[in-house]
């Protein structure tokens, strides 16, 4: 099953070309109710409705260096530092827009901004300190995660080892288009994933390259606490700007398209437009809060 957000805030399960509305005020209540929720009888056609980011979870669990090849292809570089398997931090969930939305290009802050194509994992039911034999219990489904990030700016939060700043921008976080539920996946560690700019690919891999597997992988964040509809990331695979022989060439920069796409999950696309055209106006110069 395919579950959206869809127009102001409705939540709806995707059959064939349209949408089923559910009778729930957000998609974490959906998860909140253990997907007792039924039909309200309203149907929208798939494509007269405006996607928007399936959730808005609780908490957005970030996972670090589980794909060896992005580190390898970032050491090449001479870019990376050390990453202990399992490293978490956190993102920031008001940072979260849905496909199509655009990322907006903050020029005050970085003129180095990069993609990273990840998969979601969404959390079912609460729960605490389990066993990645337990884990399956606790997961709902998937959906595709492009972690956009500030390079110039995490070089300089790598000096701590904690990335925050560099990745919790408003619009750094884009999600969807769509959950797709677990039984409708199948094995979440046999997945080709994609990512092009403009066309492009930059970005190709498979899940089953992630070093540590999912149940492993939501298991370990298990004693920092879940509520349902919370999201754990997996981790990057290789090909990120930053590891390519002329970054600046391949960062991302307005009037770009990205489409992460990962098999099963479908693609989420996000064009970079600049603040003049978010906003109408310059960027506030970034010396008023830094």
């Amino acid at each position: 099953m395919k579950l959206v957000t869809f127009d102001a805030g409705r939540v709806g399960r995707i059959d064939g070309d349209m949408i089923i509305e559910l009778d729930c005020s957000t998609m974490r209540e959906y998860f909140e109710r253990d997907a007792s929720v039924k039909e309200t009888g309203a149907r929208v056609r798939l494509s007269d409705a405006k996607l928007r980011a399936p959730i808005v979870p609780k908490k957005f669990f970030h996972t670090a260096g589980n794909f060896r090849e992005h580190h390898e292809d970032l050491a090449r570089v001479n870019w990376s530092h050390p990453v202990n398997k399992g490293i978490v931090f956190f993102q920031n969930v008001d940072a979260i827009i849905g496909t199509e939305e655009p990322v907006v290009y903050p020029s005050q802050l970085t003129n180095e901004l990069d993609y990273e194509l990840e998969m979601a994992i969404v959390i079912k039911k609460g729960g605490k300190f389990f066993s990645a034999e337990q884990a399956i219990e606790h997961i709902a489904g998937y959906m595709v995660f492009n972690d956009i990030t500030a390079r110039d700016i995490q070089r300089r939060e790598m000096a701590s080892g904690v990335f925050s700043f560099s990745k919790a921008i408003d619009t750094f976080c884009p999600i969807g288009p769509w959950i797709v539920t677990a039984d409708e996946v199948g094995d979440p560690h046999d997945l080709d994933m994609e990512l092009r700019v403009n066309g492009q690919v930059r970005q190709k891999s498979n899940t089953s390259r992630m070093s540590v597997s999912i149940p492993q992988l939501v298991a370990y964040h298990s004693p920092q606490i879940y509520s349902p509809g919370d999201l754990i990331s997996t981790g990057t695979i290789a090909g990120v700007a930053a590891s390519t022989d002329d970054p600046f060439a391949n960062y991302l920069k307005p009037g770009d398209v990205v489409e992460a796409e990962i098999e099963k999950l479908g693609i989420l696309r996000s064009p970079i437009i600049s603040w003049m055209d978010a906003y109408g106006e310059e960027p506030p110069p970034a010396d008023i809060w830094m």
